[in-house]
């Protein structure tokens, strides 16, 4: 780690620090919380996502669905109106919606290889995002002058790492330049994660290995076809299996790579002084 003690930490004229964890547990939190009083530079991996890789992806989707209609599809082709994402720190839904749920199109499924085609599309971005925090370390001090720097990560992170690798690429990269920290939840916190989920279900995105098997699990359960499946349902399911199957590998690169700090710990931070403390705290704990 980048600050082996608290003291270290304490006086880094330099704070750099990256976040991960299932969405809904603080990520974004912290990251507004401590980028609003001042300081500190926000990266969003989402954001970067959507923006830099695979923004014109997503526009051209919407305009694909636009073309459908004749009154837009003449409007487009003579360049009279503009189709863009308008994708924020908050707000990702048009790369949610790019990403789509596999199964019945007659309820907005996609076929199951496009569905994976842009799976791997994502895969890809997210993973050149992350690689990206370096050049966001240097632009925000060189360029905006910010001294602190956080990077608040996706979700899937855990997924394009070998958690049993100690040279993994993508995670030796990150833990050179930042203090990498886990934000654990609760078995009370993940079961709210699930009803939220079952409320309003979103895509995700998922190590192939892992994804093809549960759809393999999920056709084979419930004796459906392909392209019979409710998009809403299968997603679902799927996402109570990845709370399973992302839990022991965020686990295994806090203990490899850097901190572990509960929910609970977080939700008590409420300025940058509390945060500062808090991942001081930690490393007191760890060393």
């Amino acid at each position: 780690m980048i600050y082996k003690t608290a003291s270290d930490w304490r006086n880094a004229p330099h704070k750099r620090v990256l976040l991960f964890a299932m969405s809904g547990l603080g990520k974004t939190y912290l990251s507004n919380l401590v980028r609003a009083q001042g300081d500190w530079f926000h990266y969003s991996i989402d954001y970067r996502i959507g923006t830099r890789y695979m923004g014109e992806l997503i526009a051209d989707n919407a305009k694909r669905e636009a073309m459908k209609v004749p009154f837009l599809r003449d409007l487009l082709r003579s360049d009279s109106i503009y189709i863009g994402s308008n994708i924020s720190f908050d707000d990702l839904k048009p790369m949610s919606s790019y990403l789509g749920k596999p199964g019945d199109p007659d309820l907005g499924g996609l076929a199951w290889d496009d569905y994976t085609y842009r799976q791997d599309q994502f895969m890809q971005s997210e993973i050149a995002a992350l690689h990206d925090t370096g050049q966001f370390i240097d632009r925000s001090y060189e360029l905006y002058q910010y001294p602190h720097f956080i990077c608040d990560t996706g979700g899937s992170i855990c997924e394009w790492v070998d958690v049993d690798d100690p040279n993994d690429p993508l995670m030796t990269d990150l833990a050179s330049k930042t203090l990498m920290i886990w934000i654990e939840g609760s078995d009370d916190h993940t079961a709210e994660l699930v009803r939220r989920f079952d409320r309003e279900p979103k895509p995700m995105s998922y190590d192939p290995v892992f994804l093809l098997n549960t759809w393999t699990a999920y056709l084979a359960e419930f004796n459906v076809a392909a392209d019979k499946v409710n998009p809403d349902d299968f997603i679902r399911w799927a996402f109570a299996k990845a709370l399973a199957h992302r839990q022991p590998r965020y686990k295994a690169m806090a203990d490899r790579w850097g901190l572990t700090i509960p929910m609970d710990v977080v939700a008590q931070v409420k300025d940058t002084e509390g945060f500062e403390r808090m991942v001081a705290d930690a490393l007191e704990m760890r060393s």
